[in-house]
């Protein structure tokens, strides 16, 4: 069964994110007081300073900034790639901060689906086999059973009949859709995704974006990086980050789908 539905009427209209509304207090993501500093000999960089973040279950939430402003590392803190200097991380109640290495690659992998810009598929493994790994990884599903799942997540997404192609024989938007997939794979109730529209032209990138309205809209929580003033206008908040720092935050009203 696909993981969201598909809109009925083409490309006539946006089908609006569905509001979150949260589960007990609400907190789903946290930050607390999160500082990064990178020392490189004597040079010292603060990159975070101070950030507090809070979202709730279902929420759709936009980082914005400026190219340096700190947008990244902040993502970083949140899928535990990169670890704070000082402040706490909470994900789904785990203390992300105090994992181990291997903790946290196995937590990774079943909390978050994670979708960059240069989409990063393995080029020597086929579509399904990309969807697959995270699979494999965490040891979820059981192997007979994956290959099934993996083309089941890529009908979700419109690319099934490209399931035992290479990466190279598809276009950026269609290597892009595979990276959905492959960050659906776990059922993760987390998106992470960074600039995701980015190397891909303006239609392809209104069809990727839809897909995440989409996801919102069946009950994933996206966390977003992006440079687009229009989709912007259509997440339910969008936090300016500037200097390491969230210095200014801009909600949108998003109406409620029923049904």
């Amino acid at each position: 069964m696909p993981f969201f539905r598909w809109r009925s009427g083409g490309s006539n209209g946006h089908k609006p994110a569905r509001p979150h509304e949260g589960n007990g207090d609400g907190r789903l993501i946290e930050l607390n007081g999160v500082e990064k500093v990178y020392e490189t000999g004597a040079l010292r960089f603060r990159a975070l300073k101070g950030v507090d973040l809070t979202m709730g279950r279902g929420e759709f939430v936009g980082l914005i900034g400026k190219s340096g402003s700190g947008k990244t590392t902040l993502v970083n803190m949140v899928t535990g790639i990169d670890r704070p200097t000082a402040g706490e991380v909470f994900v789904d109640g785990t203390p992300v901060h105090t994992l181990s290495e291997n903790q946290m690659a196995i937590w990774r992998g079943r909390a978050l689906g994670v979708v960059f810009q240069f989409f990063q598929l393995l080029p020597t493994l086929t579509v399904a086999e990309n969807v697959m790994l995270p699979m494999d990884f965490c040891n979820v599903y059981a192997p007979r059973e994956r290959y099934a799942r993996a083309v089941d997540i890529l009908t979700s997404v419109d690319m099934a009949d490209q399931a035992d192609k290479l990466p190279a024989a598809l276009s950026g938007g269609q290597q892009q859709r595979v990276a959905i997939a492959r960050a659906l794979a776990n059922d993760p109730p987390i998106i992470i995704a960074d600039e995701p529209t980015g190397n891909l032209d303006s239609r392809t990138a209104e069809q990727v974006f839809e897909l995440f309205e989409d996801l919102v809209a069946a009950g994933k929580t996206i966390l977003m990086v992006t440079h687009d003033s229009d989709l912007v206008q259509r997440v339910h908040r969008a936090l300016l980050v500037a200097d390491g720092e969230i210095v200014d935050e801009i909600r949108n009203t998003i109406p409620r789908i029923e049904g």
